[in-house]
């Protein structure tokens, strides 16, 4: 027998019009803030950013492949990684359904890591992903973005998520990502084959930027809890009757779950 609440019909369907109103709100928000995002002021790019691609190197406006748009998800791989980072690749794993459909409404999607073009390429390959991923090894990007760090910044404390978190102990273990370098974040910097202070010396993110008359401007960029709505499957999970119901690290990389249980079926 469900220990949750249980009720008639008629008891859901009042429960569920009062719902409604609060769904109906959050979506009227949420083009609120679709709108502040689109009015922001564009701010001009003027240092020449340079990236290895697939096709070669390449410059910001070669990333926008002709379009006026460009997305950028700044994917958790350094170059010290062996693969990956695994909370991006459940992300990443929905890029290659929409890809085709942001290129022909005037927008490239791109992923841009740290690592070497050819670790890219052969995690790609390993993911089955079709995207355009480009390496920014060697560059400022992923730094003046503010999702890479080198040690030194990481010792004194680093700007992220627009604001300041304080510098590393304990052997450069952040005590505000772990509990004494155990939990949640050390797992997942395992799974990369890292550390904790390798691993976090990159973070996620998501970056918009426009060209126009050939000058190109950066317009957007969220982190953390702001990359939320892109993880597909939490987007279902929150409709599930269980909702997310996380316990540790449960999540993992796609080829990495157990064939056949009862858990991955279908």
């Amino acid at each position: 027998m469900t220990k949750h609440l249980t009720g008639t019909r008629e008891e859901w369907l009042e429960a569920r019009l009062k719902l409604l109103e609060a769904e109906k709100e959050l979506t009227r928000r949420s083009d609120e803030l679709a709108r502040l995002r689109q009015e922001l002021p564009w701010v001009p790019i003027s240092k020449k950013y340079r990236f290895e691609t697939d096709e070669g190197s390449a410059s910001l406006a070669d990333l926008f492949r002709g379009r006026s748009q460009l997305l950028v998800y700044h994917f958790m791989f350094g170059p010290d990684y062996t693969a990956g980072c695994p909370s991006c690749s459940a992300i990443a794993d929905g890029f290659n359904g929409f890809v085709v459909h942001l290129a022909n409404h005037d927008v490239t999607l791109a992923a841009v890591s740290r690592a070497p073009l050819a670790k890219l390429q052969a995690y790609k390959q390993r993911m089955g992903w079709t995207f355009p991923w480009v390496s920014s090894l060697g560059g400022d990007f992923n730094f003046d973005f503010s999702v890479s760090f080198t040690e030194e910044q990481q010792r004194e404390g680093i700007e992220y998520n627009y604001r300041r978190e304080p510098g590393w102990e304990l052997a450069g273990i952040g005590e505000s990502l772990t509990k004494r370098g155990a939990g949640p974040v050390a797992e997942v910097a395992a799974m990369t084959g890292t550390d904790v202070a390798t691993y976090t010396r990159d973070r996620p993110g998501v970056s918009a930027f426009a060209i126009e008359e050939g000058g190109v401007y950066h317009t957007y960029s969220t982190y953390v809890r702001g990359l939320d709505s892109l993880w597909g499957m939490y987007q279902w999970l929150d409709r599930a009757p269980k909702g997310r119901n996380e316990s540790g690290t449960w999540f993992r990389r796609h080829d990495e779950y157990e064939q056949g249980s009862k858990k991955t079926e279908g």
